[in-house]
């Protein structure tokens, strides 16, 4: 597999960091092409690894193309790259937050494989979230999405139409959990705990939740009742949780990020 990432921002440079750090792809090549070029030079001297501002010349040396910009920066690149597209030969992956298929179809040759993908941050550590939906040429090559993506954490293949939700859920959802991580932190210091060891108790905390629920393949409700019994101190503290209305307030916040970003 020959890759070519256009635009090394904050996703972008995660995807990077992703690529060179899983020994799983398999890549010929990988062609960084970002405007500002030093923001990509401490990535020089890595084998394989190219770097250009030419975005037609990155696209001509690769088979895949992961198009990682911002959304006003996305008709510019596809325009500066549709000559050079060749659909017998080239994937085109975008991460690119609400821009839906048919608006990249339209700007790239007839019969183009056009895969939409979002991921998230953590896919610089391994653990990203990434939700994939294709045009039909694109199905055919879906196979190419899974194998960078499921190498880079888990991938599920949904309808184009819950991709906007999608991304409230993974994407957006890491600050969500971050910002539950850091109010859990915040209470450990004020019931005594330095603040960095109250970090470290929220965070492996956090994962072993995640973990249980992954293992087990239960249901959140049922590791609690686990952890809970009648009359203690944890049934106390969710009942706490919940008058002040703590689901309720994190389902308010999907929803209102949803309706941001479909507005966006």
């Amino acid at each position: 597999m020959k890759i070519a990432i256009i635009g090394v921002g904050n996703l972008g440079y995660s995807i990077v960091l992703g690529i060179l750090g899983q020994d799983k792809i398999k890549y010929d090549s990988l062609c960084l092409s970002e405007r500002n070029i030093d923001a990509v030079k401490s990535f020089k001297n890595i084998p394989k690894v190219t770097l250009t501002s030419d975005n037609a010349e990155a696209v001509k040396n690769s088979d895949v193309v992961i198009l990682a910009v911002q959304p006003n920066q996305l008709n510019n690149v596809l325009g500066s790259i549709k000559d050079v597209v060749d659909p017998n030969k080239h994937c085109i992956m975008s991460v690119v937050t609400g821009r839906s298929i048919a608006s990249i179809e339209t700007q790239l040759p007839k019969g183009t494989a056009v895969i939409r993908c979002m991921p998230n941050t953590a896919i610089s550590v391994f653990q990203s979230m990434t939700c994939l939906s294709a045009n039909d040429t694109g199905m055919k090559k879906i196979t190419y999405a899974q194998t960078i993506f499921n190498a880079l954490g888990k991938t599920i293949l949904i309808d184009e139409s819950s991709m906007q939700a999608a991304t409230v859920i993974c994407a957006s959802g890491i600050a969500f959990w971050m910002r539950l991580i850091r109010a859990t932190s915040q209470g450990a210091v004020q019931l005594g705990f330095d603040a960095d060891v109250a970090q470290e108790l929220a965070l492996q905390s956090c994962l072993g939740a995640a973990k249980l629920l992954s293992e087990n393949n239960s249901h959140p409700e049922k590791e609690i009742d686990k952890v809970t019994t009648p009359g203690g101190c944890t049934i106390s503290g969710l009942n706490e949780m919940e008058h002040q209305g703590m689901s309720s307030a994190l389902i308010k916040g999907l929803i209102k990020s949803y309706d941001k970003i479909t507005e966006i």
